[in-house]
């Protein structure tokens, strides 16, 4: 009889033993599962996070440029309450706006693509027209209107005239 309880006693060990390491098998994996929530909500609190500084960044990053711009804005509009100017004044203030426009163009890194005399480069200019020219085949010989890039990418390409070779006659 004591063969069969000893038995019995090492089977029901061997049961509860079991029985608690899978209880803590599932306490382990109720925490795990908890801290995969943890995670997944940590990290989607991250990305509503960037997504509102992205869209504050998008909304307030043109503020600074917003500020340089109502400079050449008031300048204008002190040239138009002038009553008694000349011509000449006319001329001389603009040309002071414009330097005024193309000091706030480098500071945000706005460039001027003005390309006479260059190769024709698809990259920065739209042709517009081509004329027979003594100048070199696919050389800018007139700008109609003048491109700008900002930070080497182009805002707007320079609509040219570029030359193409006489024909023979």
């Amino acid at each position: 009889m004591v063969k069969k309880e000893t038995k019995k006693n090492t089977a029901s060990d061997k049961k509860d033993a079991n029985l608690e390491k899978i209880n803590a098998l599932e306490l382990q994996i109720k925490e795990l599962e908890e801290a995969v929530l943890y995670a997944k909500a940590e990290s989607e609190n991250a990305r509503k996070r960037a997504l509102d500084d992205i869209d504050k960044t998008r909304k307030f990053a043109i503020e600074n440029f917003s500020q340089e711009i109502l400079l050449v804005k008031d300048s204008l509009d002190a040239a138009l309450m002038i009553e008694n100017a000349t011509l000449e004044s006319y001329k001389d203030g603009v040309q002071l706006t414009v330097k005024q426009l193309m000091n706030v163009f480098t500071k945000f890194n706005i460039e001027l693509v003005d390309p006479v005399g260059e190769k024709f480069d698809p990259n920065f200019h739209q042709a517009m027209a081509m004329i027979e020219s003594d100048e070199e085949p696919n050389t800018v010989i007139n700008v109609m209107q003048k491109g700008y890039k900002l930070n080497d990418r182009v805002l707007r390409p320079a609509l040219v005239t570029v030359s193409k070779e006489k024909q023979a006659t």
